[in-house]
């Protein structure tokens, strides 16, 4: 039987984080993965995903491409060339993972992980069994599935199968209205695809900030997506030679017809074969229970990423995986503060966000002051031709701090980091405000909206 001090199950951006950190710490670590390394993420999520936007992101440009002075003749854009290529950039990731394993010394032992109690780990590939002094789950998600819409991987497919496709469908139904969902119907469009989106709640990416949402439905409306809100699915047929969903939106029935469905609904904990139950780790609805220390109720097992049902983002596990090594290794670390993580989706106009909505803050009791910059008044965006789009500033009036910060536009995803380092440094929008920034950028919309909030807004 192999002994380590630390054994990792999962090799995602969680679970390859933490065993890293935990070999610089001086442990003896092992990860155990069952499928590729680098988990959804790298594989079939996160990567490929902004890989194929990126494409998309070029043939939009291509679609208007006479507003810039191009003309083409016979243009063709070849899906099969974009899959290809993002299937490359998840290989270039996956082998740098591998080399950071060997590196690192850390021992990476292909299978599937059984939790057996007393720090001991089945691995089922070959029976073979792992001692541990301790063990961090960090076995990920799955898409989320419901029984009205029985995925089969042809007709009806969830983001995996999407991801795995090198053809195109000439119609498709989205059903969910999340990051996931914009994404892939931004994507889709952005090559002919005729799209409908099926969103249960009032609003597109309804986590966020609600002009947001309104200013990306405006946006869809515009490339043609067709978006179907406060919609829930009854049934789906698949009597015909097309798949039709049949809805319920709002007491009347309606029914929409495409070549394939797209299930987008969330993600569900891979954690029921782990033997978690044999072993008395609690869990709720799958998702594993842990402390601010991401331990759980039993002594030297752990959790990160996605199994604790926290925030299903991959640079959640890779905080919470740096957090459970420093804390085995007895450092003094910071608890993660989930409210303030960044959130980030990939589509055109790009959706970036963290902390409070205006309406989150208001409900907390927070007397309010609202900073705000529209993006068709910065020079850099008009240059770039995308002036959909917005910065809004959540404030607390009393002492200028940022209790939240809502984007989108052009390339916003790449501003959340000066505003969570603004959050981390206890800063406000005064200091954000005198902060020069460089022109022509779209960082310029932070200044502004800060400088928004005392009604000091140059460009506006």
């Amino acid at each position: 039987m192999s002994k380590y001090d630390v054994a990792v199950i999962g090799a995602g951006p969680g679970g390859y984080v933490a065993a890293i950190r935990c070999a610089q710490l001086g442990f003896k670590t092992a990860v155990i993965e069952k499928e590729n390394l680098g988990g959804v993420c790298l594989n079939w999520g996160c990567i490929p995903s902004k890989a194929l936007l990126k494409n998309a992101e070029i043939l939009s440009y291509i679609n208007r491409s006479e507003e810039f002075g191009f003309y083409f003749d016979n243009f063709r854009a070849d899906y099969k060339v974009a899959f290809d290529r993002s299937r490359k950039v998840v290989d270039r990731n996956t082998k740098g993972v591998s080399y950071l394993l060997r590196k690192n010394n850390i021992d990476h032992i292909e299978g599937s992980a059984i939790l057996r109690g007393n720090g001991t780990v089945q691995i089922s590939a070959s029976d073979d069994m792992v001692e541990a002094s301790n063990i961090i789950v960090a076995t990920g998600s799955s898409p989320r599935t419901i029984p009205a819409l029985p995925v089969d991987g042809d007709k009806v497919v969830n983001s995996k199968d999407a991801i795995l496709s090198s053809e195109l469908p000439k119609s498709i139904v989205i059903v969910g209205g999340g990051a996931i969902g914009v994404e892939f119907a931004y994507l889709y469009r952005m090559y002919g695809v005729e799209v409908t989106i099926v969103e249960l709640l009032p609003n597109l990416i309804p986590n966020e900030d609600v002009e947001i949402s309104h200013i990306l439905e405006r946006s869809f409306d515009k490339y043609g997506i067709k978006v179907i809100t406060e919609a829930g699915v009854n049934s789906l047929s698949a009597d015909g030679d097309l798949p039709e969903v049949v809805l319920n939106r709002l007491g009347e029935e309606v029914r929409v017809t495409a070549e394939k469905v797209l299930v987008a609904i969330g993600i569900q904990p891979n954690t029921s074969e782990l033997g978690l139950d044999d072993v008395g780790v609690t869990t709720e609805h799958g998702f594993i229970q842990v402390d601010s220390h991401m331990a759980t109720n039993v002594p030297g097992i752990y959790a990160i990423g996605d199994v604790t049902g926290k925030m299903p983002l991959a640079h959640v596990a890779s905080a919470q995986a740096v957090a459970v090594a420093e804390h085995l290794a007895g450092l003094d670390i910071q608890d993660i503060d989930y409210t303030y993580i960044p959130r980030a989706t990939y589509c055109q106009p790009q959706v970036a966000s963290f902390g409070l909505t205006e309406k989150e803050a208001v409900d907390q009791g927070y007397d309010v002051k609202i900073g705000k910059f529209n993006m068709i008044a910065n020079g850099k965006s008009l240059a770039m031709g995308h002036t959909d789009g917005m910065v809004k500033l959540v404030v607390d009036a009393k002492y200028g701090e940022i209790l939240g910060g809502h984007l989108i536009g052009p390339e916003v995803t790449e501003l959340l980091g000066e505003l969570a380092l603004t959050k981390l440094l206890e800063g406000t929008t005064l200091e954000l405000g005198w902060a020069v920034h460089p022109h022509p950028t779209i960082s310029e919309t932070l200044k502004e909206a800060a400088l928004s909030v005392q009604g000091n807004a140059v460009h506006m």
